[in-house]
């Protein structure tokens, strides 16, 4: 993509938005900066910032992280508390630079792992491989961990969710297994639907279903690279156009080896479709109660955009964002452009939303 494609941003969304107005986006104000600041170091945890362990009630340990007290107020809590949820095969250390910003917005921010990858173990037969034998575990997961960290904080709380993280964060919502509800709820790139688009859930889930049985469902569903645990070099382009960010991340999994994962599972594949299959019906949609925004990219090649959109479309009041061939999967490490046009939207909602 060429940088002055990136520039021309509008052009993607086709007057498609739902809710979210382009000149309030445009008078979004950038995160306060302090004169003479030294730029963000994306490959190191602030010494402010804590992370620690979390049990899940069968002892399970799931890597948390704490970012530093937000910016302004005088309570130390200022806007809110963010809980933030990365994809499959993810890890926090990928979104430092955003904590960073929602923190100078005056945001309290979180981040987990799942159990079963990043530094939080493993679920399959080997250390590669993501599997997981049923999504529910990971709600129930959530359902525990937001209980706890809710009850910890005062003021409005927010649920992010990218990715599989996205799509795990609305089916807990969309079940009200969340408790308190979430004040807002925002979803980055959620997986909604599996790709390949054309080829219909019902038929996708008797495939995995077939794979299931037919071999170990803890072996790999796609290729990975010829030798395990090397990242094949197509990967960026279904991520983002940013070569520094993306270096970012390879540099962490060197740092942090416990932090690469390959592909999905057999059992990951069937258990997804499952899962979605459970959040995508209308009727559940339809009965969401709390404000919403979705935001995705029309480009993407893991995840839906048409699901996202069906989503939107049901969600009563919900905002949607959609990006054109300017962004690949991953908008919050995107090229700047991208990335902050996607930020201010998100502040923008919070704003009307969550008032200050």
């Amino acid at each position: 993509m060429s940088l002055a494609s990136a520039h021309h941003l509008p052009k993607s969304n086709q007057g498609q938005e739902v809710g979210i107005s382009h000149d309030g986006i445009e008078r979004a104000k950038a995160a306060p900066v302090a004169p003479g600041a030294a730029p963000f170091d994306r490959r190191a945890i602030p010494p402010e910032a804590r992370e620690s362990l979390w049990r899940a009630h069968d002892g399970h340990a799931i890597r948390r992280l704490d970012w530093a007290e937000p910016a302004g107020g005088d309570t130390g809590h200022g806007r809110g508390s963010i809980l933030f949820l990365p994809g499959r095969g993810d890890a926090y250390e990928k979104y430092l630079e955003t904590f960073e910003d929602w923190r100078l917005r005056g945001w309290r921010v979180t981040a987990g792992c799942w159990r079963g990858q990043a530094g939080s173990g493993r679920l399959g037969s080997d250390a590669f491989t993501g599997h997981i034998d049923d999504f529910s575990l990971w709600t129930a997961d959530l359902a525990q961990f937001w209980h706890e960290w809710a009850g910890e904080r005062s003021g409005p709380l927010v649920l992010v969710g990218h990715s599989m993280g996205g799509h795990l964060a609305l089916r807990a919502v969309a079940e009200k297994s969340l408790l308190p509800a979430p004040d807002a709820l925002v979803l980055s790139a959620p997986m909604l639907g599996m790709h390949p688009q054309f080829v219909p859930q019902f038929a996708q889930a008797a495939l995995a279903r077939v794979m299931t049985i037919i071999g170990d469902p803890r072996r790999a569903a796609w290729k990975w690279s010829e030798k395990p645990g090397e990242v094949p070099r197509f990967r960026q382009r279904l991520l983002t156009h940013d070569d520094e960010r993306y270096a970012d991340e390879l540099w962490w999994r060197q740092k942090r080896p416990e932090l690469a994962m390959g592909p999905g599972s057999w059992g990951w594949v069937a258990s997804a479709v499952r899962s979605i299959g459970k959040s995508d019906r209308r009727r559940a949609l339809s009965r969401i109660d709390l404000p919403v925004m979705l935001f995705g990219t029309r480009a993407d090649k893991l995840v839906s955009p048409r699901a996202i959109e069906r989503a939107a479309h049901h969600i009563p009041g919900a905002r949607l964002l959609m990006f054109g061939d300017e962004a690949a999967h991953e908008i919050l490490r995107e090229v700047d452009p991208v990335r902050q046009r996607a930020l201010a939207a998100i502040d923008t909602f919070l704003d009307e939303v969550v008032p200050a």
